[in-house]
């Protein structure tokens, strides 16, 4: 079987992005590994399928699989590729594209400078729709770690995220315990981790260590869940630069009940084909 596909990044974050209309795609868990493997296939973070829509409002479906081969509900910075590639393709001509998720229904915007927006709706703060295990909602929460006891957000973009500040990204544990808390017992769908370093009320530095692909230069996602964490604790403005360590993302959100913008760019890398 031969598949074509396109290969794309987000601010580093990279895709191997394969259109799922114009080509019979079924793939498994092993042959996305397969493909996602940088030393002997193509190598990406995350595979993104487009396929026909199956709810009425949207144009189309976007799925998501990380490079351990398990789906995903919702990454930010591959919904910014997936608009510019069926845009690229011809697959649209429109420039505000409703698409569904797993997680429902988001919206993507070509702006006139050529970066996307994307509407990511709207953040969810309840323990259960991570799920977290908790007994409360808070705006922060206690986690026991090898680290100790940490204070960390509870954020849901569709996928869950823990949000934990530090001093430094710089210097703050990534690896290890972005690992840890991936796995931590009281995630019971494992969480993706953001470490978060707040500059000013309008600028954050941040790394996230990614559910099932570790250590990324760029999360969207991570990026929404972080300023979310910030605002509901005060910490952050309405619109707040991230720089994450593949460059910048601007993110927007008005609070409670509000859905939550992200814009940045989307680049195109190579077209290729690979034999399964």
């Amino acid at each position: 079987m031969d598949i074509q596909f396109t290969k794309m990044h987000g601010l580093g974050n990279d895709f191997v992005v394969i259109d799922g209309i114009n080509q019979d795609v079924n793939l498994t868990s092993e042959q996305i590994r397969f493909i996602a493997d940088r030393r002997f296939g193509v190598g990406c973070d995350q595979l993104l399928l487009v396929e026909k829509p199956q709810a009425a409002q949207a144009e189309f479906r976007y799925r998501i699989f990380n490079a351990d081969g398990g789906e995903v509900e919702q990454c930010g910075n591959g919904a910014r590729c997936f608009a510019k590639f069926v845009i690229d393709k011809g697959l649209t001509v429109n420039r505000e594209i409703p698409v569904e998720t797993s997680s429902g229904l988001i919206v993507l915007v070509l702006e006139s400078n050529g970066e996307i927006t994307v509407n990511m709706g709207v953040p969810g703060f309840e323990p259960e729709s991570l799920p977290f295990i908790s007994d409360i909602q808070a705006a922060e929460y206690d986690l026991q770690t090898s680290a100790g006891c940490l204070s960390i957000a509870a954020v849901s973009m569709g996928n869950p995220h823990a949000v934990l500040e530090v001093e430094s990204v710089d210097d703050a544990p990534v690896e290890a315990l972005g690992s840890e808390i991936e796995n931590h017992p009281r995630f019971p769908k494992r969480v993706n981790v953001g470490f978060m370093q707040v500059v000013s009320s309008n600028s954050i530095r941040l790394r996230v260590y990614e559910r099932g692909a570790a250590e990324t230069l760029a999360c969207g996602t991570g990026a929404c869940a972080a300023v979310a964490a910030g605002r509901l604790q005060g910490k952050l403005a309405e619109s707040v630069k991230v720089s994450l360590p593949g460059g910048e993302l601007v993110i927007r959100w008005a609070g409670k009940n509000e859905p939550l913008y992200m814009t940045g760019p989307a680049t195109h890398v190579f077209e290729g084909k690979i034999s399964l």
